[in-house]
């Protein structure tokens, strides 16, 4: 199984661990604020499946988990086998999804591949294909996914990076109603960078951050602002 990219070490992606963060290419969405653009196809190998082994076998005792990003990670139908090897090494295991794939990740978490899952909430129904970069989309599989995670069953966290000008409050209304009752929601700034296609995407203000915030936190246990 190709790799196609590692971050050895992360504080930051799996939350209360030190681990490393690996990259797999392919995504069914182009976000047109994404900043993993050059992910969404085919992508050059930094090492195979064996290689991440061999590391994460080095690394043990110093990581404390192992997180898979993308792209969209579930798209690769050799993820769990690779996660089910990594799971023997003794590291727990984070996923980050968009939520497109639900009877994928209802696999992980029944065969008890995944510890920690976080899935993107990208914007409201009305406007989520437009987020997503598509001319259409069916919001069915994000709501399964945000239903299947909202069971509880495994440590998760729903997230909206936030992008002027496709959120505002009534943006954030619908998104309080599609995860109402979840355990975690983090609101992150979008940030730009070179690796991002297409060009008049900004954050919000503080200000503006703060009410999305506020219209959220009734339906949420622990919402809170990241990276800002």
């Amino acid at each position: 199984m190709d790799i196609n990219g590692l971050q050895k070490l992360t504080l930051l992606d799996y939350p209360g661990k030190t681990a490393c963060t690996v990259f797999l290419a392919g995504c069914d969405l182009r976000c047109p604020f994404c900043h993993n653009s050059e992910l969404w196809g085919k992508a050059p190998a930094v090492m195979d499946d064996g290689e991440l082994l061999k590391f994460l076998e080095k690394r043990r005792g110093l990581l404390e988990g192992v997180a898979f990003t993308g792209g969209e990670a579930l798209l690769r139908p050799e993820l769990p086998e690779l996660m089910g090897r990594i799971k023997a090494l003794g590291y727990p295991v984070k996923l980050d999804t968009n939520g497109t794939h639900p009877e994928r990740l209802r696999r992980l978490i029944d065969e008890g591949l995944v510890d920690y899952a976080a899935m993107d909430v990208k914007n409201s129904r009305e406007r989520y294909a437009l987020t997503c970069g598509l001319e259409s989309m069916d919001p069915e599989p994000i709501e399964n996914s945000i239903a299947l995670l909202k069971e509880g069953r495994v440590d998760y966290e729903f997230r909206t990076t936030v992008v002027v000008p496709l959120h505002d409050e009534a943006s954030f209304t619908d998104i309080a109603r599609m995860i109402d009752g979840a355990e975690n929601y983090f609101l992150q700034p979008f940030t730009d960078r070179d690796t991002v296609l297409y060009k008049g995407f900004a954050a919000p203000t503080a200000d503006e951050m703060q009410r999305y915030l506020e219209i959220v936190s009734p339906h949420v246990k622990h919402a809170a602002i990241r990276g800002m």
